[in-house]
């Protein structure tokens, strides 16, 4: 039985502003303890100035998809851009070996799943040009996430540290009661808690982050999970992240 009700069509690109897409994946399960929990899955494409695509937080392969993104342009960057968004790499590098991977600091050694890094997002730079998509790294523990900002739509683009499930999608009550627990609930969604308390020991270095985060002039924003905010950037960026300010 599916977790949640999803955000049809999937596998299809979606304009989400200028040069920049959204894809709704397939639901995935993900291990938590000895329990295994639903996600929806969402990716990001963005065109690139010379007209290449930047991937990140790729989907499960799916061959219409592949058709998809091919009439959109040719995939220069793969991006895994936390320590959990990174199986579904390894597929995409298959069927775009002329793509590079980036990747956050550790993930080589952390990975379920073997697939080629070329280069590592520590937040001193990005392989791609910062007046097109700017990239920070927000440091961890058990996580860390890069988080990017295209000028050219004005989206800020994240994983998991906003999180904002609508709960009349959420099928299981139960499911739905944790996700409202956990603070990742709409319309005030958030990094859930226990995702917060692993960036508690790096606090310093997170508040000087956000703080770059919070500076950008955001019209959108989008993540992997939940409800994208298609206006109002800046003020949903302040609302869900002030718990690291």
């Amino acid at each position: 039985m599916a977790g949640f009700r999803p955000y049809a069509p999937l596998n299809v690109p979606k304009p989400f502003g200028e040069n920049i897409w959204i894809v709704d994946g397939p639901e995935i399960r993900m291990d938590y303890g000895p329990a295994s929990i639903p996600f929806p899955t969402r990716m990001t494409l963005v065109r690139l100035g010379d007209g290449r695509l930047w991937v990140h937080s790729p989907v499960a392969p799916e061959a219409a998809l592949f058709d998809a993104v091919d009439e959109l342009g040719e995939v220069a960057w793969l991006v895994a851009p936390n320590s959990l968004h990174y199986w579904f790499v390894a597929d995409w590098q298959q069927r775009y070996p002329q793509a590079k991977t980036a990747a956050v600091p550790g993930l080589a050694e952390k990975a379920k799943r073997t697939f080629r890094i070329d280069a590592v997002l520590d937040g001193a730079g990005a392989p791609w040009p910062r007046e097109e998509i700017d990239t920070v790294l927000v440091p961890g523990t058990a996580v860390s996430e890069a988080v990017f900002f295209h000028h050219a739509s004005r989206a800020a683009i994240l994983t998991d540290l906003i999180e904002n499930f609508e709960p009349q999608r959420v099928v299981n009550p139960v499911y739905r009661w944790l996700v409202r627990l956990s603070g990742a609930a709409h319309p005030d969604g958030t990094a859930p808690i226990d995702l917060r308390l692993t960036f508690w020991p790096k606090r310093r270095a997170v508040r000087a982050v956000v703080a770059a985060i919070l500076a950008w002039p955001c019209e959108r924003v989008v993540m992997a999970h939940g409800l994208p905010y298609a206006s109002d950037g800046a003020a949903e960026l302040r609302r869900a992240l002030r718990w690291a300010r």
